[in-house]
C-alpha cells in the first residue's frame, strides 16, 4: 500500500476507506479474481464475462490497481497482484466470502447507524431495520447465504492457527455450538482421524451442512444437530468449541450460553471459546474494531481476559488457560 507522511494525507486515506471496502465487495461480487486467476484479460472481456458495461468496469479496474489487488498493464489488460490473490474462491485463507458480505445492504446500512449505538448503547442494526440480525437474516434466505459464506471464510482462515495452537487429539468427542455449516468442525476431523464430532447451530443454518462434510470426507464421523444453544446442547461430549459466538452477544446472554453447555458437557470436559481478546490500550487495532462490529451488527462486544472471567463465573466455569492462536485467543475453561 502507498503511504505518505503527510499526516492530513493519511487521515484522508483512513477517512476515504469505505470507498476501498466498497470497490473490493463489488469486485467479490463479480467474481472478478476468479476471472483473472489464469492470467491477464482486458477490461472489455471481463465486462462480457460478469454482464457489466465496460467503461465503467475499467474505472472500477483502475482504482483497485491502484491500491494494489490488481495490476494494469498495456490496453486497459489487468491481472491479479498478491492482495487480489485472496479473492480468489479457490485459495487457502480466501476473503472472497467476506468482501461480499461487509457491502450487502442490511450490513452495510447497519454500519450508518453507528452515531445511534455510540449516543445511546443501542444495536444499530436493530435501529435500521426494525429486526435483530438473526430474525432479519432468517427471513431473507440471500442474506443468510452471503454471511454463512463469509463465516465459512473466516472458519477456514482461523483452522490452521487453532489446530497449531489446540491438542484436539486428547478428546473424544467434540461439538462445534453454533459451528454454521461446518468449516472448522471439518478442519478438526480431518485433523484427527480418531475423533467424532458434532456440528450444532440452528436448522435452517445447518441444513446444508451434510453435503459439506460430505464433501470433506468426514460425514461418516459428524452427526448434525438443529436447535437454539439458550435452551440445550448434545449432551456427553468432552469438548465443547465456541468460535465466535460468545461475542455476538451481550453478558447476560452470554451467561445463558455457556451455563447451558455447561450443564451438558461431561464432568471432565472443557470448553473452548475461540474469540479474539482485547489488547491494552494503543493496541490490538483488529479486535478494537471487531468489537465496534458486534455493537453495530449482533448487539454484542469483544472483552478482555478479565471480562470473560468475570462472564464464566456465573455459568459455573473458569478459565484454565488462555491460548494464543494468532488473530484469536482460545479460552479453555472448565467447570469451577
Amino acid at each position: 500500500m502507498q503511504s505518505d507522511s503527510n499526516p492530513a494525507i493519511t487521515i484522508r486515506r483512513l477517512i476515504d476507506g469505505y470507498q476501498v471496502s466498497q470497490a473490493i465487495h463489488v469486485a467479490a461480487t463479480l467474481g472478478i479474481a476468479d476471472l483473472l486467476a489464469k492470467g491477464s484479460r482486458t477490461a472489455d472481456a471481463l465486462a462480457a464475462d460478469t454482464g457489466t458495461h465496460a467503461p465503467t468496469l475499467y474505472r472500477l479496474l483502475r482504482a483497485l490497481a491502484s491500491v494494489e489487488i490488481l495490476r494494469e498493464g498495456n490496453g486497459r489488460t489487468f491481472e491479479l497482484a498478491p492482495l487480489g490473490q485472496q479473492l480468489r474462491a479457490d485459495t487457502a485463507g480466501s476473503m472472497a466470502g467476506w468482501a461480499a458480505f461487509i457491502g450487502s445492504p442490511g450490513y452495510w446500512q447497519a454500519w450508518g447507524g453507528l452515531l445511534h449505538s455510540v449516543r445511546t448503547g443501542e444495536n444499530a442494526f436493530q435501529h435500521v431495520h426494525g429486526a435483530d440480525v438473526w430474525s432479519y437474516r432468517a427471513s431473507r434466505p440471500e442474506e443468510s447465504a452471503l454471511f454463512d459464506r463469509a463465516m465459512t471464510a473466516l472458519s477456514r482462515q482461523a483452522s490452521a492457527a487453532l489446530l497449531a495452537a489446540c491438542d484436539f487429539g486428547r478428546f473424544r468427542t467434540v461439538v462445534d455450538v453454533g459451528g454454521g455449516t461446518g468449516a472448522l468442525l471439518a478442519a478438526v476431523l480431518t485433523a484427527h482421524p480418531g475423533l467424532q464430532g458434532i456440528l450444532f447451530d440452528q436448522p435452517h443454518v445447518v441444513a446444508a451442512a451434510g453435503a459439506f462434510m460430505q464433501r470433506a470426507g468426514v460425514s461418516d464421523r459428524a452427526r448434525i444437530v438443529g436447535g437454539s444453544f439458550f435452551d440445550e446442547v448434545p449432551e456427553g461430549a468432552d469438548a465443547y468449541v465456541l468460535r465466535s459466538v460468545v461475542h455476538d452477544w451481550d453478558d447476560v446472554d452470554g451467561v445463558r450460553i455457556l451455563a447451558t453447555v455447561r450443564k451438558a458437557m461431561a464432568a471432565d470436559g472443557c470448553v473452548l471459546l475461540v474469540e479474539r481478546v482485547i489488547a491494552p490500550p494503543n493496541e490490538g487495532r483488529d479486535a478494537k474494531f471487531s468489537d465496534l462490529n458486534m455493537l453495530v451488527a449482533p448487539g454484542g462486544r469483544e472483552r478482555t481476559r478479565e471480562e470473560f472471567e468475570a462472564l464464566l463465573g456465573p455459568a459455573g466455569l473458569r478459565v484454565a488457560a488462555v491460548i494464543d492462536a494468532g488473530a484469536f485467543g482460545v479460552i479453555e475453561a472448565v467447570t469451577r
